[in-house]
């Protein structure tokens, strides 16, 4: 591209040159022919003059009194009635411009001048001419190539971060130009750039998240398979079958949860639920990893609250806070329900050390933890939360107190919704 910009510039200042110089060099050959004409008449003229005034003055008229008028570049012949012809100056070899010119007392002026002279003054010309041409001709290059690396060189800083983008660097330059065709494109490849970099944001947050949730249920499902294989009761298989496949619905309620808050977390399928089924399901699910560690996880409050939301994301953010104490809390371990306004409230706490003072509400942001964690659980459980209209908060550090908080009533229906549908 670079090369074509100067090269297009460069044959528009040369076709600019060939019309104009060539225009100026006829006009100024014209010019000068007819100026040296124009000099070799009025010198005539003048001679004549001359001649005539002398005559009428009766003084002599002879070559040493017209020599030092005369250019010593032109040639005079002048002939008197009855005398010979007196001339001035060295006569020209060539192509001469030459004039007579007849006086009043009979006598002929003749002037002549070389070609030559006006030659040399045209080939002056000329070279002025050319100088001026080649001086403009470097300028435009100089130009073209100042114009062809400003034009170039974005287009190839564009061209780049195409590239960057293209093979996975998301990165904004945030770099103008100057240029508003280039500075809109730059613009475009920026909120590109930007929007891919919130696609993979989300991308690897989705994964995380999913890695994170998905772990422990796993870890439960398949050690209910292996007691399926060691054991030869038909009624125990039955039973482990039964609580793995209820692991395998909450499995697939995680997937679900975790795809639609990746593409919308305001996305919510909320409905009025028994609270009592949902902490019940979660003690049950933990009691073996809680004996296993010597401790113990319970349950108080009020009962048969009915709460609003999606049952299997509140599972799963109390699983996260149980499996939280489990790894970062100690002793026993109580989920207890109570009441507020009309929002019914799950708390959840130990008797460990809880949350330390330099953390407090940072707690529920994303890689933030207090001991070696992914710093995920906590996020996640807030988002879910928040997703059915919900919010999860610490009410206190020490002991640590963590508080999901429910509504208690339906989300309004909207006025197109109670109107019956017409067919």
């Amino acid at each position: 591209m670079r090369r074509r910009l100067i090269q297009s510039t460069l044959a528009v200042v040369l076709v600019v040159i060939a019309v104009f110089g060539v225009s100026l060099v006829i006009v100024e050959t014209r010019t000068i022919s007819n100026s040296a004409q124009e000099r070799v008449e009025s010198e005539a003229v003048r001679l004549a003059s001359i001649v005539d005034s002398r005559i009428l003055a009766s003084e002599n008229v002879n070559a040493d009194v017209l020599r030092n008028p005369v250019s010593k570049d032109q040639y005079a012949v002048i002939r008197l009635p009855g005398k010979p012809p007196m001339e001035i100056g060295g006569k020209p070899e060539g192509d001469t411009i030459s004039y007579t010119q007849h006086g009043e007392e009979g006598e002929t002026v003749t002037v002549q001048e070389p070609r030559s002279a006006v030659t040399r003054e045209v080939g002056r010309t000329l070279l002025i001419i050319g100088l001026v041409a080649l001086l403009a001709v470097v300028a435009a290059v100089l130009l073209a190539v100042r114009q062809a690396n400003r034009l170039a060189s974005p287009l190839t800083d564009l061209a780049e971060t195409a590239e960057r983008l293209g093979s996975g660097d998301p990165r904004p330059r945030h770099k103008r130009y100057g240029v508003p065709e280039l500075d809109r494109v730059a613009d475009v490849l920026d909120a590109s750039a930007e929007r891919i970099g919130r696609m993979l944001t989300a991308e690897r947050r989705l994964a995380a998240d999913a890695s994170h949730q998905l772990r422990t249920p796993l870890t439960a499902l398949s050690m209910r398979l292996e007691e399926i294989t060691l054991t030869d009761d038909p009624d125990t298989v039955k039973e482990e079958a039964t609580i793995a496949l209820t692991q395998v619905e909450r499995l697939t309620d995680v997937v679900q949860r975790l795809l639609t808050n990746s593409r919308d977390p305001r996305t919510g399928s909320a409905v009025t639920f028994d609270l009592d089924e949902v902490i019940q399901q979660q003690l049950a699910e933990w009691r073996p990893a809680y004996r296993s560690a010597g401790r113990a996880v319970v349950s108080s409050g009020k009962r048969h609250l009915q709460a609003v939301g999606t049952p299997g994301a509140v599972a799963q953010v109390l699983a996260a806070l149980i499996e939280n104490s489990l790894m970062h809390g100690g002793g026993t371990v109580a989920l207890r329900t109570r009441v507020t306004g009309n929002q019914a409230v799950i708390e959840v706490t130990d008797e460990g050390p809880g949350v330390p003072a330099d953390l407090g509400a940072r707690i529920f942001e994303r890689t933030i933890s207090g001991r070696n964690s992914t710093g995920i659980g906590l996020a996640v459980a807030r988002d879910l939360a928040e997703a059915d209209g919900g919010r999860l908060e610490l009410l206190q550090a020490q002991p640590p107190v963590f508080g999901l908080f429910l509504s208690r009533t339906p989300p309004a229906r909207k006025p197109d919704e109670d109107r019956p549908t017409v067919r």
